[in-house]
């Protein structure tokens, strides 16, 4: 007997979030009950804080001081904690307080589980892409600076070295993947909002009276509301952190400049790296999840337009007895990237059914949405391009600018 495919949908739908929810529980985000608790914070403190302080420490003599800078190590190691101790407060705050799916807006009380569960499930394997994507590369890059440390370092006997070196790779591994852990679930449910924002247009071509879509768009208006308002620290505190991070490294880097070497500084080039592309990821998500918001004003005005004026066309053409209707389907058909720089809506032409919609009811939905764009906030502040703009150029200049003072090869 042959399942239906609704069933099937359903069934991995019902398969990925669990998924989820195990990665993020296996990385001490779900701390639903005291005990939960007290493990995933030892956790962080032992791998993420003890763990690397005493290697450094321990690997800490007068043969290593070319190799190694202690304060500029442990400068590194506190914001690298910071960032990724944020994470964990805020991620699993809201995890505890509003469970995965609730906290996805994925669960059946806000009505969408039934016709969006595919896209739905391609977010989420996207969440897994895009962290394997960024904390591969680098780890890599974290393990081939530890075999030139090795390489560099002749520590007797070679173990030893070697047991170091594999222990602040498991420290900065855990770290990083909290971090970018929190910023690619923040990724992931901006996603999950952009799917509704993007099915919006779709809901024009239904018969439906005008206050429907004024209820819809209440609604989903309302869930980024909801989102803004629940990573606003998160996001503010990231932002800051990194900054700060940068600021620091730029003012250790000019003060030791002369023994500034790959080997000593490397860390702070990789860290550096992880940390900028966490804050490129909010931004892209929060800016995406605007993007498409205020877009549906655009589309409301777009179809307005359309029933507006095949009205007083089919009025026309019915009166001089010419059945041949305006041809503009051309002029609405265009294509639609995934990108969200590049992306243009779809609106189909209108049925005979909407165009027996009041003008003035559709003209008070159009005028409502352009008075009310909607998207994530913070404080009040949209994050729209302007404001990425101007926080983008402040990180990459600073950014650019430490590691041109950081990296340098010199001769031994």
């Amino acid at each position: 007997m042959e399942v239906p495919l609704v069933e099937q949908d359903g069934a991995h739908l019902s398969k990925s979030i669990p998924r989820l929810e195990t990665f993020l529980r296996f990385f001490g985000f779900c701390q639903y009950s005291v005990l939960t608790f007290v493990i995933s914070w030892l956790s962080f403190l032992l791998l993420g804080i003890v763990l690397p302080v005493f290697m450094i420490k321990f690997s800490a003599s007068a043969y290593v001081e070319k190799y190694q800078i202690n304060s500029f190590e442990f400068q590194i190691l506190v914001f690298q904690s910071l960032a990724a101790a944020i994470s964990l407060v805020c991620i699993s705050h809201n995890l505890r307080k509003y469970g995965v799916r609730n906290f996805l807006f994925v669960d059946r009380s806000h009505g969408y589980i039934t016709e969006f569960r595919d896209e739905y499930i391609k977010k989420i394997h996207d969440f897994f892409f895009l962290l394997a994507v960024w904390v591969i590369p680098c780890l890599l890059l974290k393990i081939v600076l530890e075999v030139i440390r090795i390489i560099h370092v002749h520590r007797d006997p070679w173990w030893q070295s070697v047991l170091i070196s594999i222990a602040l790779i498991i420290s900065w591994t855990y770290s990083i993947i909290i971090f970018l852990s929190g910023c690619a679930l923040f990724n992931l449910l901006c996603n999950v909002q952009v799917i509704h924002f993007e099915n919006y247009g779709k809901l024009l071509e239904r018969d439906m009276d005008v206050s429907v879509y004024i209820e819809e768009h209440i609604r989903l208006t309302r869930y980024l509301s909801k989102i803004s308002h629940r990573f606003r620290i998160f996001f503010i505190l990231e932002i800051l952190v990194v900054t700060a991070s940068q600021v620091v490294a730029l003012f250790q880097t000019t003060g030791n400049k002369d023994i500034i070497t790959l080997t000593n500084g490397g860390d702070f080039v990789i860290s550096c790296i992880a940390e900028l592309v966490g804050i490129i990821i909010c931004l892209h998500a929060a800016a995406k999840a605007t993007h498409r918001a205020q877009g549906v004003a655009s589309i409301a005005a777009k179809w307005h337009s359309l029933v507006t004026c095949n009205s007083s066309d089919a009025a026309i053409t019915s009166s001089s007895g010419n059945l041949e209707a305006p041809n503009i389907a051309s002029l609405l058909r265009v294509d639609c990237s995934e990108s969200d720089l590049e992306s243009v809506d779809y609106m189909p032409m209108p049925t005979n059914t909407q165009l027996t919609s009041s003008y003035n009811k559709r003209q008070a939905f159009v005028t409502y949405l352009q008075s009310n764009p909607g998207g994530f906030s913070v404080f009040g502040w949209r994050i729209e391009r302007t404001l990425i703009n101007t926080i983008f150029f402040l990180e990459i200049s600073l950014v650019l600018f430490v590691l041109g003072q950081t990296i340098t090869f010199t001769s031994e």
